[in-house]
């Protein structure tokens, strides 16, 4: 394809901000310089958006290098109408759960629609100045992060709206394993809209390709979708993410323990928020286990009045677990949440109703009540996990795992 000048000079401005790196990265650049995401592949997607009134969907995540998708758009010359913010907004400056408002990117003036909230759908009137929308957030790859729920009501509406969805794909940290309850179609919501596993081993582009082959947008309706994929990218490799994905997973050791200690978001178990190490610490003012004290703080645009905020927590600490264990044996671990509930004395206040949304069924908290072991309640997952993985790799775009 021919590329005019601005075009080009961005796309060397790209290559070397990549051999740069970036400031906010939170694993080792060369591991991930191997891989090219597909927002870094602009021969395969530009055509496709050329003279055509765009909605990018993206926040800080969305980088190729040390440039912004949406800047880069706009240096290529683009006619981007409008940006899409998910949960954390569109330069992801908001704290968990924090509502975000809509108004306008200060660096390009283009209007900011927040898709949090009350409004997590793009309306008709969203989309009535749009010919064509553009995807591009790095997902976690667990179920109850809310990104692939964003990405759900987008493709309803794109298909609703009748127009495509370019889906600019990256790697998932969690990408090499299957695990955990599958959800039921009861207990479907924001943190869990689809029948999958807590960790389901899908990047982003896989995971839409999963929903709309299923028919699981709103009365099956069908999105035109289409995936740009990694290069040199597969599922039998580890991928470190370059930006952290959220103010509350800073870096990869949150992001892996991220699937197992979300667990207690549903409890009266603090897991950091509010101090240097969330999703790394598990701890509670009333607990007598563990060596590990903090202190939970509030902290603007990462935890405004977290659990226990000026308490002094007692616990433990799980970095190290990263490398020991967790590094070889990727799975699920229930041992921790099994263990907290033994030990709190208040057992009936030990979980609150989040907990089963989270789980995606009320069968894992009867689990636990019931002192069933972590391999007792693991066998329970297998039957549904076995058909879920023969239905995943239907949409599987790069090799798999096993």
């Amino acid at each position: 394809m021919s590329f005019g000048k601005a075009t080009l000079s961005l796309v060397v401005l790209v290559m070397i901000a990549s051999c740069k790196g970036n400031s906010q990265q939170t694993g080792n650049v060369s591991e991930v310089d191997k891989v090219q995401v597909g927002a870094e592949s602009p021969e395969m997607y530009y055509p496709l958006i050329r003279d055509k009134r765009v909605a990018v969907v993206a926040n800080q995540t969305s980088m190729i290098g040390s440039v912004h998708l949406v800047d880069s758009l706009v240096h290529a010359g683009m006619t981007i109408k409008k940006v899409f913010g998910p949960e954390h907004g569109f330069r992801g400056n908001a704290a968990d759960g924090e509502k975000v408002e809509s108004g306008f990117d200060l660096k390009t003036g283009i209007p900011v629609v927040s898709l949090y909230g009350s409004h997590k759908k793009p309306t008709p009137e969203d989309l009535a100045d749009v010919d064509i929308v553009i995807f591009d957030i790095q997902d976690v790859g667990a179920r109850f992060y809310t990104y692939i729920s964003t990405m759900s009501y987008v493709m309803e509406a794109c298909a609703e709206n009748g127009m495509r969805l370019i889906v600019l794909d990256r790697p998932n940290p969690h990408g090499d394993y299957v695990d955990g309850p599958v959800l039921e179609k009861e207990y479907s919501s924001f943190v869990g809209l689809h029948p999958v596993p807590v960790v389901h081993g899908m990047t982003i582009g896989e995971y839409a390709r999963l929903v709309n082959g299923e028919g699981w947008l709103k009365d099956g309706i069908q999105c035109d979708l289409k995936v740009i994929p990694c290069k040199n990218y597969d599922h039998l490799s580890r991928y470190e993410l370059p930006v952290a994905p959220s103010p509350n997973l800073p870096n990869n050791n949150a992001i892996q323990l991220y699937p197992s200690l979300c667990f207690f978001e549903g409890t009266i178990i603090s897991i950091g928020r509010g101090t240097d190490y969330p999703f790394q610490v598990i701890g509670h003012p009333d607990l007598a286990i563990g060596s590990f004290v903090f202190t939970p703080q509030s902290i603007p645009g990462v935890s405004e009045h977290p659990p226990f905020e000026g308490k002094t927590c007692y616990g433990q600490s799980l970095i190290g677990f990263i490398q020991s264990v967790l590094s070889k044996e990727r799975r699920l671990h229930l041992n921790w949440i099994i263990s907290y509930y033994s030990y709190f004395k208040g057992r009936e206040a030990f979980f609150t109703p989040y907990f089963t949304k989270l789980a995606g069924t009320d069968k894992l908290e009867q689990q636990i009540k019931e002192e069933l072991s972590e391999e007792q309640i693991r066998a329970t997952w297998q039957e549904d996990l076995k058909k879920f993985k023969i239905i995943r790799k239907k949409y599987l775009l790069y090799p798999d795992f096993e």
